[in-house]
């Protein structure tokens, strides 16, 4: 009875997976499929100067929110999106792969984040700094950029925003990367890690447990993750924080995942292009913006945004920064919910260009994912 039962299951199991192997059969078809119509697409819109004239921002994120739309499970939907993403970035590089540069150097959460937003079948481009990723997007070495922008617990990355003030710049989109931390090493055990080296930012982050975890061991601000993983793989001893792709890039050990001491620490990056996208449906408008020269006292601030509670338009971020053209002179960068080219929000821009000294567009954009 025994054998009967073994039996039975294990033709139970090879109907499985006669039943899975059909699938994935139907499933390859329909990629390559889907595939071939892309091409289509390229073919119909006529020969073009680069992959980034067949890239649609908007278009994508219509698709994806259609994808968290149609999803009934047993999957996640930040695991349906992830796969759709990476069907669409292998249909795109058939024409040409996407160059993006990014706040480098590998390993870091900027390069998760490309991979993130674009998937994987694209060129990632490490640059030194944020300035140099603008001044490559703005050369067309790179199609886009992703750069950061702010951190939940660290706050705004002012460089980021800075460059605004003088690049001609757009916003392309948002990436909202959750923050995960990971202890890496080449070393056996952590009684034998003798000194830790990551970004300051990380170390702040992962304070409580390494205080608790490692009180004697020797902590060292890098310029990047990236930087201390290097160290960690060349020096015995040596043991670094950062995302996965660190371990890969430096072939490190995860040790100990999820050390961040806020399960909640993420940070949001911004996608960087050289034109306004159309609506997608569901977008944010970046401004930046500041008061009449003429103007002073008490109330100027509320004068100059009165336009967005007129018409009902919610604002989701304010950040200000020194404008550059005198001293105790501020711009604003202001974060909106809706498309600058779409009522209510047109309007409420319209009538905020007439009472600002200084107003510009940053980008209209897809609501990041998450």
């Amino acid at each position: 009875m025994a054998n009967e039962g073994k039996d039975a299951n294990a033709r139970d199991l090879a109907e499985i997976r006669k039943r899975i192997n059909s699938i994935d059969e139907r499933l390859q078809a329909l990629i390559n499929e889907r595939a071939t119509i892309a091409q289509q697409v390229g073919v119909a819109k006529g020969e073009l100067a680069s992959a980034v004239d067949y890239y649609r921002p908007e278009r994508e994120a219509e698709v994806l929110r259609s994808v968290l739309e149609r999803n009934q499970g047993p999957m996640r939907d930040d695991e349906m999106v992830r796969l759709f993403r990476e069907i669409m970035s292998a249909c795109l590089a058939q024409q040409e792969p996407l160059k993006i540069g990014f706040l480098g150097p590998e390993g870091t959460f900027t390069q998760t984040a490309v991979f993130k937003h674009f998937g994987h079948s694209v060129r990632a481009l490490p640059f030194h700094s944020i300035d140099e990723v603008f001044q490559e997007v703005e050369c067309g070495a790179a199609d886009f950029g992703v750069v950061p922008i702010e951190n939940s617990t660290e706050g705004s990355v002012n460089n980021t925003l800075d460059m605004f003030l003088t690049s001609p710049l757009k916003i392309a989109g948002e990436i909202e990367l959750k923050i995960e931390q990971h202890l890496m090493s080449k070393v056996a055990g952590l009684d034998k890690i003798e000194r830790i080296c990551a970004h300051e930012q990380s170390l702040a982050q992962c304070r409580s447990w390494l205080r608790e975890t490692l009180p004697h061991v020797e902590l060292i601000g890098m310029s990047s993750n990236a930087a201390g993983a290097r160290r960690a793989r060349d020096e015995n001893g040596t043991a670094a924080i950062g995302p996965e792709v660190a371990a890969d890039v430096y072939d490190l050990k995860i040790m100990v995942n999820n050390i961040e001491d806020r399960p909640d620490n993420a940070t949001r990056f911004l996608v960087i292009g050289r034109g306004l996208l159309a609506p997608s449906g569901k977008d944010k408008t970046t401004i930046l913006v500041s008061t009449d020269d003429t103007a002073g006292g008490a109330g100027v601030l509320h004068h100059l945004l009165q336009p967005l509670a007129d018409h009902k338009v919610n604002m989701t971020r304010i950040e200000s920064r020194p404008s550059r053209r005198k001293n105790w002179d501020y711009v604003f960068f202001i974060d909106l919910e809706g498309h600058a080219e779409e009522a209510p929000l047109s309007d409420a821009l319209a009538k905020l260009e007439s009472n600002s000294s200084l107003f510009k567009v940053l980008g209209a954009y897809p609501k990041a994912l998450g």
